[in-house]
C-alpha cells in the first residue's frame, strides 16, 4: 500500500515538471540582436593608389610590408614573452571558467555525506526521575546518503546567465586580440623610433665633423690675418650648439631602447648591446589594402568586444527580469539510517525522500523591478559604447590615412631642400675659402643643412609610424581562424 501511494505521488510530481518544462521554455528578457550601425561606402579622405592597391588579407601580418627581418623577430619574441599579452591569455582562462560555472547551473547538483552520533543523557540530570536502575544507555545514530537538488529553469534564468558569461568569454578573446594588436603596433613604433634616433645621431656627427672642420679652417685663416676673431668664436659655437644636441638624442635613444625590451618582457638594459651600431629606418616595399570602413567593424576587437558586452549585458536583463517569476527545483534524499553500525548497509536502513519547492518573492519593496530597471540602463549605456567605438575606429582610420599621405608630401619636399642646402654648404666653403663671402654665410647653411637632416629622419619615421598607425587602426595583426588563444586556455 505504501509503495502504491509513493508511486502515485512521483507520477504526479514528474507530470508537474513536465507541464512546467513544457509551458516555460521560452527564456524571459529581450532576446540580443546585433545592432546595425550604418557606415560609410568609401573613406573620406583621399587614398592613395599605393596604400589602397594591396590585398587585405595580409593585414594579419602587416609589419612584413616593410622586408626587415630585424622586426619580424621582434614582433615573434614579444608575441611569445609579453607580459600584458600573457595577462590577457589568463583573463580569457578567467573568464571561461565563470562559463563553465554557469553553465554548470543547468546540471543537478549533489553532496555526498554522513554522520556517526552516540548519546547518553545523564543519570543525574533533567531526566534522573525517568532513569532505569542501572543507569540510561548510550544510543547511536548512524547515517550516510546523497542529498541532490536541481533547478527547473523553467523562466530562463539559468540560460540567460549562461548567455551572458559566454558572451562574456568572446568579448575576453576580443580583448586579448586587441592587445595584441597594439603590442604589435608598439614594437613597430618603438623600433622605427630607435633607428629614428640612431640616424639623427649619424647626422648630428656628420655635421659635427664638418663644422669642426670649418672651425680649423677659420682658425688658419685668422692665424694667417685674412679674417678677424669673429669668424673662429661664431665657428667654435656653432660646433658646440650642434654637439650639445647628440647626448638628447643617445637619452632618447636609450629609453626607447629600454621601452623595448619592456615590451619583450626583458629587463631594462638588456636590448642596448643588441642595438649599439645605427641600422636604417625600414623600408616600404608593399602596401596592404585597406578595404573599406565597413571592413573595421568586422576586424577591429575592440568593437568586437563592445558588441560582445552588449549581449552579455542583454542577457543580464533577462536574469534580472527571471526574479519576477517563481523559481522551481526538484530535490531528494536518499541514504541509509541506522542506531546500529552493524544494521547500517541493511535493507532496513534504506531511507529517502523527494521535493519539489517553489519561491516566489511575492513582496521585495520594488528591488527586482528597480534591478530590471538598472541591467536595462547599463545595456543603453553599452549600446552607446558600441557606437562610440565604431566611430571613434573609422576616425582613427581616416586620421592615419591622411597623417600617412601628408607625410609622404612634406617628405618629397624635404628631401629637394636637403639636397639644395648640401650644395649650398659646398659652395659656401669655396667662395668662404676664397674670400668672396663671409663666415655667417658658412655658418648659417651648416646649420641649415643640419636642421634639414634632422628634419628629414624625423619626418621618415614618421611616415613609417603613420603607416603602422593606420594598419592598427584597421585591426591589422591578427587572424579570425587563430585559435593559439584558445589552445593556451
Amino acid at each position: 500500500m505504501n509503495t502504491a501511494r509513493i508511486k502515485i505521488r512521483l507520477s504526479l510530481v514528474a507530470a508537474a515538471m513536465t507541464t512546467l518544462l513544457i509551458t516555460g521554455c521560452a527564456a524571459v528578457g529581450p532576446d540580443y540582436q546585433a545592432p546595425q550601425i550604418p557606415t560609410p561606402d568609401a573613406w573620406t579622405v583621399q587614398v592613395s593608389g599605393q596604400v589602397d592597391s594591396g590585398s587585405q588579407a595580409s593585414l594579419q601580418t602587416w609589419w612584413t610590408v616593410f622586408n626587415d627581418p630585424v622586426l619580424d623577430s621582434l614582433i615573434e619574441r614579444a608575441r611569445l614573452a609579453n607580459l600584458d599579452l600573457a595577462i590577457a591569455v589568463s583573463r580569457v582562462s578567467q573568464s571561461r571558467s565563470r562559463l563553465a560555472i554557469a553553465q554548470g547551473g543547468k546540471q543537478p547538483e549533489a553532496t555526498a555525506g554522513g554522520s556517526a552520533q552516540v548519546s547518553k543523557p545523564a543519570d543525574d540530570g533533567a531526566l534522573e526521575p525517568l532513569a532505569p536502575a542501572d543507569g540510561f544507555k548510550s544510543s547511536g545514530l548512524y547515517q550516510a546518503g546523497i542529498d541532490a537538488s536541481w533547478e527547473i529553469d523553467v523562466f530562463g534564468r539559468v540560460r540567460r546567465s549562461i548567455e551572458a558569461a559566454g558572451a562574456a568569454y568572446q568579448a575576453s578573446i576580443e580583448d586579448y586580440r586587441d592587445v595584441m594588436i597594439t603590442l604589435y603596433a608598439d614594437v613597430a613604433l618603438t623600433y622605427v623610433d630607435i633607428r629614428g634616433l640612431q640616424q639623427r645621431i649619424v647626422y648630428a656627427q656628420q655635421n659635427t665633423a664638418s663644422q669642426r672642420e670649418s672651425l680649423n679652417l677659420a682658425q688658419d685663416r685668422f692665424d694667417s690675418g685674412i679674417v678677424s676673431r669673429l669668424d673662429v668664436v661664431q665657428a667654435q659655437g656653432s660646433l658646440s650648439t650642434t654637439q650639445a644636441v647628440v647626448p638628447d638624442l643617445q637619452l632618447s635613444l636609450q629609453w626607447a631602447i629600454n621601452r623595448l625590451a619592456i615590451l619583450l618582457g626583458q629587463q631594462a638594459g638588456s636590448l642596448q648591446a643588441e642595438f649599439s651600431s645605427p641600422g636604417p629606418l625600414p623600408r616600404i616595399g608593399s602596401f596592404v589594402g585597406i578595404g573599406v570602413p565597413a571592413d573595421v567593424l568586422r576586424q577591429r576587437p575592440d568593437i568586437r568586444s563592445a558588441e560582445r558586452l552588449l549581449a552579455a549585458q542583454t542577457a543580464e536583463i533577462g536574469v534580472a527580469t527571471a526574479d519576477l517569476y517563481p523559481s522551481f527545483s526538484l530535490g531528494g534524499f536518499f541514504g541509509l539510517q541506522t542506531r546500529s553500525l552493524s544494521n547500517l548497509f541493511s535493507s532496513s536502513a534504506l531511507t529517502y525522500g523527494l521535493s519539489s519547492p517553489v519561491q516566489w518573492s511575492i513582496f521585495n519593496g520594488g528591488r527586482v523591478r528597480a534591478n530590471i530597471d538598472l541591467q536595462s540602463e547599463i545595456a543603453q549605456q553599452d549600446l552607446l559604447i558600441y557606437k562610440n567605438t565604431v566611430l571613434v575606429a573609422i576616425g582613427e582610420v581616416e586620421d592615419a590615412i591622411a597623417a600617412y599621405e601628408l607625410n609622404g608630401v612634406r617628405q618629397s619636399h624635404l628631401q629637394v631642400a636637403e639636397s639644395a642646402i648640401s650644395e649650398s654648404e659646398n659652395l659656401v666653403l669655396v667662395q668662404y675659402n676664397t674670400g668672396l663671402t663671409n663666415f655667417n654665410n658658412v655658418m648659417t647653411t651648416q646649420r641649415d643643412l643640419f636642421s634639414l637632416q634632422d628634419q628629414l629622419v624625423t619626418n621618415e619615421a614618421g611616415v613609417l609610424a603613420s603607416l603602422v598607425a593606420l594598419y592598427k587602426a584597421l585591426g591589422g595583426g591578427w587572424d579570425l581562424n587563430d585559435t593559439a588563444v584558445l589552445a593556451n586556455d
